[in-house]
């Protein structure tokens, strides 16, 4: 830990690759090693890799396992049907709100691990391990803060992925979207937050130096928060503390598809959204004339005001887009005005993504 910030296992590595880094969360983080552009172009035609090793793997497991989750998480973890399966989910509080957003992977029978937000890990524990003590569960929850997370991400990823680490291959070759398999103590997930293919990988933390080496030694660019965050907003990802947070509900943020209102299971947040009736909904926005549209930016919309969550230039489309909070009630491609530096500026309400794959699916 140097000024008072926490690092990685890659800390040094980054230093020596000529990383720029910064305060992110309250760990020091890589923004770029150079060109945030090159790096985001390299994830969206070919391979980048990211170190997320600052997130938190937590473990669940115990005869209440699955239980347990299931009041805790909003979306089904019952869907979760053998090992290696994934979901994507959000814990609520009792108002609806979002606590943090996740992937939760099954293990085996009655294990199971969640990969939280660094900015949340231990406002999460503390949540988790009050929600047990309340419950009665019997589970364990463990931190594992002796791993690792890199995320390799972009159409040649899985490719190149193999041929730094060909002992990998055979577990992760037939893996789908949102599988993982296991080697030892490495797992495999075919998930990401870039809206590109690729795996991220959790291992024991003494283990991800040379696999960081080896990656980079076969192509695989590395890459750092700039580049993540315009590739995740041009895939229409949320970011936890800005798109989203416990204060707004999965209903106001676009994470209604991850709401499991069909069973009949109780969980934390559920009556509160069952009352709910959003007066906001979160968008997609094309800026037409120029400028950059960035997070708290004021919008003037025909059904009322609304607000920039997250704003920047999309380096894929070459022009500024952001989601943003508005009206329940706006139509679809509605012109709107967007205040930036005093002055009003024309947009269009578009449905995210922006980008996935490497090709836009919006039209300006």
């Amino acid at each position: 830990m140097t000024n008072g910030l926490k690092h990685t296992p890659l800390y040094a590595v980054h230093l020596e690759m000529g990383a720029k880094m910064v305060d992110f969360a309250g760990w020091g983080m890589p923004v770029h090693y150079g060109s945030q552009l090159e790096e985001h172009t390299s994830v969206r035609c070919d391979a980048g890799m990211f170190d997320v090793s600052h997130m938190l793997a937590v473990d669940v497991r115990g005869t209440g396992a699955s239980d347990f989750l299931q009041r805790v998480f909003a979306n089904d973890v019952a869907r979760l049907q053998k090992p290696g399966k994934a979901l994507y989910t959000c814990m609520l509080n009792e108002q609806g709100g979002v606590l943090d957003d996740l992937i939760v992977y099954m293990r085996e029978i009655g294990s199971y691990r969640a990969v939280v937000n660094a900015g949340t890990a231990e406002k999460d524990l503390a949540w988790l391990d009050a929600q047990r003590l309340e419950s009665g569960a019997q589970v364990e929850i463990l931190p594992r803060r002796d791993l690792a997370i890199v995320a390799v991400q972009g159409p040649r990823a899985r490719e190149k992925f193999w041929t730094a680490a060909p002992q990998l291959r055979a577990c992760s070759e037939q893996l789908a979207n949102f599988e993982a398999a296991q080697a030892g103590d490495t797992v495999i997930a075919r998930t990401g937050y870039t809206g590109e293919d690729g795996f991220e990988v959790m291992l024991p933390a003494a283990e991800v130096e040379a696999l960081w080496r080896v990656l980079a030694q076969h192509g695989v660019k590395p890459a750092g928060l700039g580049a993540r965050d315009t590739l995740r907003l041009e895939a229409g990802m949320n970011l936890y503390g800005q798109d989203m947070d416990e204060h707004v509900t999965p209903l106001e943020c676009g994470l209604a598809w991850t709401v499991d209102l069909k069973t009949g299971r109780d969980f934390v947040g559920r009556s509160a959204l069952q009352r709910a009736h959003p007066a906001r909904k979160l968008v997609g926005v094309i800026l037409q004339d120029r400028g950059v549209m960035r997070a708290h930016q004021h919008i003037r919309t025909p059904r009322g005001a609304g607000e920039i969550t997250s704003g920047g230039f999309s380096p894929t489309m070459n022009r500024s887009i952001a989601l943003a909070r508005v009206p329940g009630d706006l139509e679809s491609r509605a012109e709107l005005e967007v205040e930036i530096r005093g002055k009003w500026l024309k947009g269009t309400e578009v449905k995210p993504p922006f980008v996935r794959h490497g090709k836009v699916l919006v039209q300006p």
